[in-house]
């Protein structure tokens, strides 16, 4: 190759990579286009509505005998404030409230004065007291989202419903609204092995805890080979429970006129008194709680008696109708205003469990009668309060088949897991 076709085809390469580099500077090389690699992202710092990250928070619990004024004065707020705080609070909360041990929060400045920002009470795990010490001096009542989450639970009870739910890690708040629901239906003292239920609820979680059993929308309950329907339908701004045939579960009288403690002795008219040693009827059902358990009136009425006797000790009688009267004895004391003359509400309270009178330990004496004879409370046979109005049928057999075609389907279920797991069918 001559001198002079080398230096030619030398400035034709040169010429080739100058196109080539001029080419490449003015492309454009695309960036990362993700528009969420383009967004700075916030981390929230809020607490109560506060931006904790600007002050040193102190967490501390009131303690015995202490109000809000005395808590804030060993905090260092001055009087002038205390009263200034008491005059914002007093429309949106009782400072009366204020319960031993429940939490409270400090927020002070992180500067060299490190003063007191903001006071943050805990009222419940979803309402706080929040006072802004600021600039101008305000008090509001600051609410935490509550979600509501709908599930259900289904059991065979071994030994009784608290211990088949509290397994389940299910709040026994659960069994305590069931056995209101099923007052006179089921006797929750005399629960069989063998029962079984099927429960539909709603629960309340506050930060993904829960905080409580906000209602139960149904219930399936197999008691001695019957089965207990519970609907919740609502209508004309209120709730209530029916069975599946529009019945109302509430009846004319409770079943016991305390929760959840035993039957030591029954009605009978030979029984041997344990104190005068002898044979002789007790004519009402022994229920032992202890002492101060609230006793409640089983119906409505009106109270034509309430005052001690050597024997009875503490009692309240109370007449429901021209049929039906109640009388219960051996309180430690009586509810407050329960009195001759006052009308009381089926499961108000109208006293508290004692040993008054003549009593071996704290109980309550339950009395029944039935047209001016003592009878066997638990062996009445009571009509159901008003079954829901016909107009409101159609709506509640939408709600109705709804929930027990979920309720029966669930119990179906269960009882084919229990087979696939123990290999034994349920009873």
């Amino acid at each position: 190759m001559t001198k002079k076709s080398l230096i030619t085809t030398l400035s034709s390469l040169l010429i080739i990579i100058f196109i080539i580099i001029t080419s490449l500077s003015t492309y454009d090389i695309p960036k990362n286009t993700n528009p969420k690699n383009n967004i700075k992202k916030e981390i929230s710092h809020k607490e109560f509505g506060i931006d904790t990250l600007l002050y040193e928070k102190r967490i501390s619990s009131v303690k015995r005998n202490e109000t809000l004024s005395k808590i804030l004065s060993n905090l260092g707020v001055p009087y002038d404030k205390i009263y200034q705080s008491q005059l914002q609070i007093k429309n949106i909360f009782d400072l009366r409230k204020i319960i031993l041990g429940n939490d409270y929060y400090s927020f002070y400045s992180k500067d060299s004065t490190n003063s007191l920002n903001y006071f943050v009470y805990k009222i419940s795990s979803a309402d706080f007291l929040v006072l802004n010490f600021n600039d101008t001096l305000t008090a509001k009542i600051f609410k935490k989202e509550i979600k509501i989450k709908e599930r259900s639970v289904t059991g065979i009870i071994t030994n009784s419903l608290y211990e088949s739910l509290v397994e389940q890690n299910i709040t026994p708040e659960l069994v305590i609204k069931l056995s209101e629901i099923y007052a006179w239906q089921i006797d929750f003292y005399r629960i069989m092995d063998g029962d079984k239920y099927i429960v539909i609820f709603e629960e309340e979680l506050v930060d993904g805890k829960l905080i409580g059993i906000k209602k139960i929308v149904a219930a399936e309950f197999f008691h001695r080979n019957e089965k207990f329907y519970a609907i919740n339908f609502k209508f004309d701004d209120q709730s209530e429970f029916f069975d599946e045939n529009g019945k109302s579960l509430r009846k004319a009288f409770l079943k016991a006129p305390v929760k959840f403690s035993r039957i030591s002795s029954r009605y009978s008219l030979r029984r041997y008194h344990p104190i005068e040693h002898r044979v002789k009827a007790h004519l009402g059902t022994d229920y032992v709680s202890p002492t101060g358990t609230p006793i409640r009136s089983t119906g409505d009425g009106i109270v034509i008696t309430a005052t001690y006797a050597r024997f009875n000790g503490n009692f309240v009688k109370i007449k429901h109708n021209s049929v039906y009267t109640t009388q219960y004895l051996h309180m430690s004391k009586f509810g407050k205003g329960i009195r001759s003359g006052v009308r009381v509400k089926q499961g108000q309270i109208i006293g508290y469990v004692g040993m008054t009178g003549e009593a071996t330990g704290p109980h309550v004496c339950y009395r029944f009668w039935k047209n001016g004879v003592q009878v066997d409370a638990l062996r009445q046979k009571i009509p159901s309060a008003h079954p829901i109005d016909p107009k409101y049928l159609p709506e509640f057999n939408i709600v109705k088949n709804k929930v027990i075609t979920e309720l029966d389907s669930t119990i179906i279920n269960y009882d084919e897991v229990k087979v696939a797991t123990t290999g034994v069918m349920p009873p």
